[in-house]
């Protein structure tokens, strides 16, 4: 329990009252690799802190591809943006990449908490705040860099990502095929 309070104390600071009843809307639940955490087209109902292991958000693309869009570790929240917004299916499906532990809680009983006590409201705005920027600096290092550029800071923010992911899903990620980014993999070594 008490890893459970620091991720949220990550998030924002909280008295220990309000942390403590944050807290105790979750519960530990284990998975095993390859579980399907949310699915699109179904509203979610519940959210998650990620103790251990790693988690691929991806979207279906037009011609059946896999597109990966993001990876949660350990400390990272996990959860459908439109279901636990607006109530509404998610467009994502997140995936378990290897076997782990979570904190789950229900998204209805954690809005409840944010409706009477503002301490909490705000640390759910402190969250909302942080996954806005997460997003954003995604966006922009996808639409900005090059594969290379996007590739090495991979390498500078997240290099236990690379050690964790199969390749297949970091190219996606990256936005290459597997055999483009093998070559800036050999690249990079070779500089």
């Amino acid at each position: 329990m008490e890893t459970l309070r620091q991720y949220i104390r990550s998030v924002a600071p909280l008295e220990e009252e309000a942390c403590r009843r944050l807290a105790a809307c979750f519960e530990p639940v284990v998975y095993p690799r390859g579980h399907r955490l949310f699915s699109a087209g179904r509203t979610e109902t519940r959210m998650y802190f990620l103790e251990k292991g790693i988690a691929r958000a991806f979207c279906d693309s037009a011609d059946g591809e896999e597109l990966s869009f993001w990876f949660g570790m350990e400390g990272d929240i996990v959860l459908s943006y439109n279901s636990y917004i607006h109530n509404r299916p998610g467009y994502e499906h997140v995936e378990l990449l290897e076997d782990s532990r979570l904190w789950a809680a229900s998204i209805e009983d954690v809005r409840k908490l944010y409706l009477s006590d503002i301490d909490i409201a705000n640390w759910a705005r402190k969250l909302a705040e942080q996954e806005l920027i997460r997003t954003e600096e995604r966006f922009i290092s996808r639409q900005t860099g090059t594969a290379l550029e996007r590739y090495r800071e991979l390498l500078r923010t997240q290099p236990r990502l690379l050690q964790r992911v199969p390749l297949g899903h970091i190219a996606s990620y990256l936005g290459v095929t597997q055999v483009t980014l093998s070559r800036i993999r050999a690249e990079v070594r070779s500089l």
